[in-house]
């Protein structure tokens, strides 16, 4: 099993690497693959050092496996180009999300519709994998009609700059900028840029891919995504209105079977998901469950992920496993 990691001097690709060695996914040769200016560096995997080498040399070498987590322009360039070598290509970028030609995976939803023919696969955006782990078991329930959910997103979503921003203001020292105001004791109501119908880019990703994922046109989203000085991971709050009524208990009872999902729903305890308990989990916690009195048959709960590992790298090397597992690579 040959595995290329495109994007592997990054902030994802570093976690990507980690969790490939924790989950002990079978590699024989390992390619870290990186821009130009990072050929040549070291990254360690296993405790042993590997040579970081460029996407030309990496396309020649024919991985098995290619994950990327190196951006949209790179992905949309060489994804192909890795597929046409004969490799399975795993992108964490929004370039191949919305291609009808190309599927949109969460395993635990929807890993059976993976064939070998899918050379391009894409993992959907963070904010996405975490809402749609705790509304599937329930959408299967209850049929789900209408979503509003609020993002309150951890800088790591946006990178090592923003990391070194809040790092910068908390030291109260000047430094190069990841957003366009101070994100320390602040709150940006701007994830991603903003598109004609004023809503971001980020917000429109939930509302597109929930339904591809889903499969259903039906469900309506809207969304709010809002930038918060936290390094954790990414929290939710999530207004869901279904078809048909529901028992607060069984709702419970439903998501915490679903696999990846960890219910932590008790007010006596004041015991409730936060990003710095996810931090490095690959679940996704689910708590605040409660009726909504405004409106019939609905529902709000909280939901909080790791946006670097299930958000992102976990969930690409699931779909590897799954790949692996049944003999699609």
């Amino acid at each position: 099993m040959r595995v290329a990691v495109v994007g592997a001097t990054g902030m994802v690709g570093e976690v990507m690497l980690k969790v490939l060695a924790e989950r002990n996914f079978p590699i024989d040769e390992l390619y870290p693959v990186a821009s130009e200016r990072s050929v040549g560096k070291k990254v360690n995997f296993n405790g042993k050092d590997y040579e970081v080498i460029g996407l030309e040399t990496a396309v020649a070498k024919k991985p098995d496996l290619a994950i990327f987590s190196a951006g949209g322009g790179t992905s949309l360039e060489w994804a192909p180009k890795f597929a046409e070598a004969g490799t399975t290509v795993v992108d964490n970028s929004s370039a191949w999300r919305m291609d009808a030609t190309k599927k949109l995976i969460i395993p635990e939803i929807n890993a059976k519709e993976l064939t070998a023919e899918d050379k391009i696969i894409a993992n959907p955006n963070c904010s996405t994998i975490q809402l749609l782990m705790a509304l599937k078991p329930l959408h299967d329930r209850y049929k789900i009609k209408r979503v509003v959910v609020s993002t309150y997103q951890s800088i790591t979503g946006t990178g090592v700059k923003a990391v070194q921003q809040l790092e910068n203001e908390y030291a109260g020292e000047k430094g190069e900028m990841a957003y366009p105001y101070p994100i320390h004791r602040n709150a940006l109501p701007h994830c991603d840029v903003f598109e004609e119908n004023g809503y971001t880019k980020e917000e429109m990703k939930l509302t597109k891919e929930t339904k591809k994922i889903l499969g259903d046109d039906s469900v309506n989203v809207s969304a709010t995504a809002i930038r918060i000085p936290v390094v954790g991971g990414h929290s939710e709050a999530v207004n869901v209105q279904f078809e048909s009524d529901f028992e607060e208990n069984e709702v419970r009872k439903i998501l915490s079977e679903f696999p990846g999902i960890t219910v932590q729903d008790n007010p006596d305890t004041n015991t409730y998901p936060m990003p710095i308990y996810a931090e490095g989990k690959d679940d996704v916690f689910v708590g605040r469950i409660r009726r909504d009195y405004s409106q019939p048959n609905t529902l709000n709960m909280w939901v909080v992920a790791d946006n670097l590992r299930k958000g992102a790298a976990t969930n690409a090397v699931q779909i590897a496993e799954y790949l692996l597992e049944n003999k699609l690579i």
